[in-house]
């Protein structure tokens, strides 16, 4: 039985790549730039689509047993502005509801 993810903010797949490389099976991507995802698609595999976070239905998201992601980090990191209230801070937000 393999062990489904989700994965939001993909890019171009290297935190996916780690964990499929581990045995998890990703089934469902999703990251908002079409450099990226055509990287991963390329690299990875087709299951990734490419679209904003807040402008899809969250319905839609398969059920998996494990979520991952690479949020924008800007709004969190020490060498950015650390301002969690501007819109890259609240995408990680909108993924949870």
């Amino acid at each position: 039985m393999s062990i489904k993810v989700v994965s939001l903010f993909s890019g171009g797949g290297g935190l996916d790549l780690g964990f499929q490389k581990a045995g998890y099976e990703i089934i469902w991507a999703i990251d908002n730039n079409k450099n990226a995802v055509a990287t991963y698609k390329e690299n990875i595999g087709n299951h990734i689509i490419c679209a904003d976070i807040n402008k899809i239905d969250l319905a839609m998201i398969p059920n998996a047993d494990v979520v991952i992601g690479g949020p924008p980090c800007q709004s969190f990191s020490l060498a950015g502005k650390r301002n969690v209230e501007d819109e890259r801070g609240q995408l990680v937000w909108r993924s949870c509801n």
